[in-house]
């Protein structure tokens, strides 16, 4: 695929559900990288780990009961071949997950279209947002999930896999697995301190999600 091609797909695949307003402009649009997912999302690095230690049990018992190695390794068929189905399907969601959200950071606001089977998209105005973190992984990709004013919020199921984990009570939305996460946080962070009137700072956390890049609070507003 060459770079036009390349170009025509991604539009194919972004864009917005409707023309944005003339005081209004794209600053970045990309989607998460099906990898990151894979690994983080839907641990696929630990079921294979579970499964591996599951097999090694398996032959171990079977060799300490008088079974040879092949055949242990033979008798272990079963346990194979539903550690490869799961592995399996979890990188497929993966991969569907990733070729069918698309984030887009605007001049104004986020946009997340996500959604499998029913695309659903939800609209993050920046004035909305009480501060962005972010998460880089060693290969470069990360996750950047946002803190919300006001008391509207949006169901952690309805956004998951593209929500901080483990917080239900106040769900926050994340920009998951996103390549170059580093740069994207840094076109955000600027995005944020321009529709606040401020400049944009980091602030280091105590948590997963450290640095934290500053915003500002206000109710919350989504659109499907």
């Amino acid at each position: 695929m060459n770079h036009h091609e390349a170009e025509m797909e991604q539009l194919e695949r972004g864009g917005l559900p409707e023309p944005l307003p003339t005081n209004e402009r794209v600053l970045w649009e990309g989607a998460p990288r099906w990898t990151s997912l894979a690994v983080r999302a839907f641990h696929v690095r630990k079921i294979a780990i579970y499964f591996a230690a599951l097999l090694a049990i398996r032959v171990v018992s079977n060799i300490a009961d008088g079974v040879g190695a092949f055949q242990a390794l033979i008798g272990s068929t079963a346990l194979i071949a539903v550690a490869s189905f799961a592995i399996g399907m979890m990188c497929l969601l993966a991969w569907l997950t990733s070729r069918t959200t698309w984030y887009t950071i605007t001049s104004q606001r986020l946009v997340m279209r996500i959604g499998i089977v029913l695309t659903v998209t939800f609209n993050v105005p920046f004035k909305t947002v009480g501060s962005a973190g972010l998460k880089v992984w060693p290969d470069g990709s990360g996750d950047i999930p946002l803190t919300l004013g006001g008391d509207d919020r949006i169901a952690y199921l309805h956004l998951w896999p593209h929500a901080r984990p483990w917080h239900l009570k106040r769900p926050e939305p994340m920009l998951r697995g996103v390549p170059d996460a580093a740069r994207v946080a840094g076109i955000l962070s600027h995005a944020l301190a321009a529709a606040a009137g401020g400049s944009a700072r980091l602030v280091a956390v105590a948590n997963e999600t450290a640095p934290q890049i500053a915003g500002r609070s206000g109710p919350f507003a989504a659109a499907q």
